[in-house]
């Protein structure tokens, strides 16, 4: 194995399993052409795989069915990287990613200020629909989570429950700085942030 290959290779290893990427992620410290060589040999040889064009991951396994399906969610991250996009899941998408729906999507949604595209991932559909991102400027992920999650439930449907495993998903120590960057959604999502918040700070 080459020594850039071993580096390529020794950086995946350090994101672990699921991670997906895109030469993007590589270009600040090796040539293209090098990346591209070395990408295409671990994809042979099966230690990495090409998810759709241009995008690999580094795939999850299970005792059970071997190789897991790709972690939709990291390829969209993936692809905003690669064309430095701000990406918001779209309200569906994030109540998927946080747990709160128990349908697997056959289309993952994320609003963007690029483009609007899709790409086929394996069964499911991964698409990015042209939108102003209203609600974004989200300095913190879990904001960009939250806010979409939260609206599309509806103020009725966020009842004890919901704000409990909202509280166990979130890590206390962030509420401080997700309040400050959520203080300028509608009234009543803020409210509930508040609400999870004051619980999880106190377990804190």
């Amino acid at each position: 194995m080459q020594a850039i290959e071993k580096k390529i290779l020794s950086r995946i290893y350090g994101r672990g399993r699921g991670w997906a990427f895109t030469k993007t992620d590589f270009v600040a410290d090796f040539g293209e052409a090098n990346i591209h060589k070395a990408l295409s040999a671990l994809a042979k040889a099966g230690t990495i795989r090409r998810v759709c064009v241009g995008v690999y991951d580094y795939p999850r396994q299970s005792e059970l069915l071997g190789q897991v399906s790709p972690d939709i969610d990291q390829i969209a991250q993936a692809l905003a990287r690669k064309f430095n996009w701000r990406i918001q899941p779209a309200g569906d998408t994030a109540l998927n990613l946080l747990g709160l729906s128990t349908q697997v999507p056959g289309k993952w949604l994320y609003l963007s200020d690029g483009p609007s595209r899709s790409y086929a991932i394996g069964e499911q559909e991964l698409a990015f629909r042209k939108s102003a991102l209203k609600d974004s400027g989200f300095a913190l992920r879990e904001s960009g989570l939250l806010v979409p999650a939260i609206k599309a439930l509806g103020k009725v449907h966020v009842d004890t429950a919901v704000v409990e495993k909202l509280r166990q998903w979130l890590d206390p120590k962030l509420c401080p700085r997700l309040l400050r960057d959520t203080r300028k959604v509608t009234g009543w999502i803020y409210e509930i942030i508040k609400q999870i918040c004051q619980e999880s700070e106190g377990r804190a």
